[in-house]
């Protein structure tokens, strides 16, 4: 038979999902995907019990039902303070995944180049590929994740066409400043690139840092995809809500890409989520608080156990470095660690480009009673690894 296309060759299932099942078979406690074990705000709840008895069962705007689109543009304009027109700007897709997608083929075509900042969320390098386009990676150097200007515009000068800027940063947690996003922009601007921007943890930042957009910078606005989703704001990673923000003639672009991968987002859950989008920015101070309070909580156990890890400025993930277990594979880490200690967490080199085996990443999007059993477990990780 025929060979199967080559641009796949290379891709393996996603490690983090992976770790999931590996977390399920040993009955470990799953802090590897990044998904909380709470319930989504009960305004939003009780709205989705509503709906399955109205009339939302069958396809919505192929874009985005009209309210949600309305809302959503409302709640983005709070806090990026500028406007957007809910009907030529924005683009509900199947969760941020699609947005990516959807927003990378719009912009790349086969043989162009994207800069990847590494370490990055898995799915940056395999949508680039499928895009036939090809990554430029640009380290972001440990412990504190800066990046050197030098190395990224030289990244520029090969011809890049755009770079993903994930903000804040999944895994290592890191929020860029206005001066690092500002140097962005300018090399955007000088070198003619798009930026597609992942801004899934937007509002779980940690004081004194704060979230600025890059399409809210002078002269970004006309060269910005915005892809976000509803996922972790509200807790409701399953139901899979995304969208994207971006100038009228990108996101025509971006309704006919989407249109032929997914048709449209699930008409009765964006119904179900207004309630949500119409929250006041008390709810945003409160999920600050509840992350923040979790962060130190997990960070704090981590300490007294003795397990050295960074400290995110925002997202809910933090790095373990394994180097004193002598590990060569993360990953065979990674599987001993949730059939011995009963943790699930994901290897470090499921995110990084470079040669990384010493770290791993857990997330702390989960029930008090839950990161302190995974704490209890860690606390005997050096007699059982």
């Amino acid at each position: 038979m025929k060979t199967l296309s080559h641009r796949t060759d290379t891709f393996t299932d996603s490690v983090i999902r992976r770790m999931t099942r590996i977390s399920n078979k040993y009955g470990a406690v799953n802090l590897s995907q990044g998904f909380p074990d709470f319930d989504p705000p009960a305004e939003i709840l009780k709205r989705l019990a509503e709906v399955s008895g109205e009339d939302f069962h069958q396809y919505s705007i192929t874009w985005g039902a009209q309210n949600f689109r309305e809302a959503l543009a409302v709640k983005q304009f709070h806090f990026m303070g500028t406007d957007i027109d809910p009907n030529t700007e924005i683009v509900v897709t199947c969760g941020s995944t699609e947005a990516m997608m959807a927003a990378m083929m719009t912009v790349a075509d086969p043989g162009d180049k994207v800069i990847v900042f590494s370490p990055f969320y898995e799915n940056y390098g395999a949508d680039t590929i499928l895009s036939g386009a090809e990554p430029i990676y640009v380290p972001l150097i440990p412990p504190s994740f800066d990046f050197d200007a030098d190395v990224l515009e030289d990244a520029f000068k090969q011809g890049a066409k755009a770079l993903i800027l994930c903000n804040p940063s999944n895994p290592c947690g890191k929020v860029f400043t206005y001066d690092e996003l500002k140097l962005i922009a300018d090399l955007a601007i000088r070198y003619d690139a798009y930026v597609i921007t992942d801004e899934v943890y937007e509002h779980i930042v940690y004081a004194p840092h704060e979230h600025v957009y890059i399409s809210t910078l002078p002269g970004m606005r006309e060269r910005t995809i915005c892809c976000s989703s509803l996922s972790k704001t509200y807790s409701i990673t399953g139901w899979r809500l995304g969208y994207t923000i971006a100038p009228a003639d990108i996101t025509d672009r971006i309704k006919k890409v989407h249109d032929f991968l997914t048709v449209g987002a699930a008409a009765p859950l964006q119904e179900a989520v207004i309630p949500g989008l119409n929250f006041g920015q008390d709810y945003y101070d409160g999920l600050r608080e509840t992350y923040t309070r979790k962060r130190d909580l997990f960070m704090q156990g981590l300490d007294d156990i003795g397990i050295e890890h960074t400290t995110p400025e925002g997202a809910y993930y933090v790095m373990l470095d394994i180097s004193e277990y002598g590990y060569e594979s993360d990953l065979v880490f990674c599987e001993e660690l949730a059939k011995r200690v009963g943790v699930g967490a994901v290897p470090g080199s499921s995110f990084f480009k470079e040669k990384v085996d010493h770290l791993i990443r857990l997330h702390f999007a989960k029930k008090d009673e839950t990161l302190l059993a995974a704490l209890d477990r860690l606390a005997d990780i050096r007699k059982k690894m």
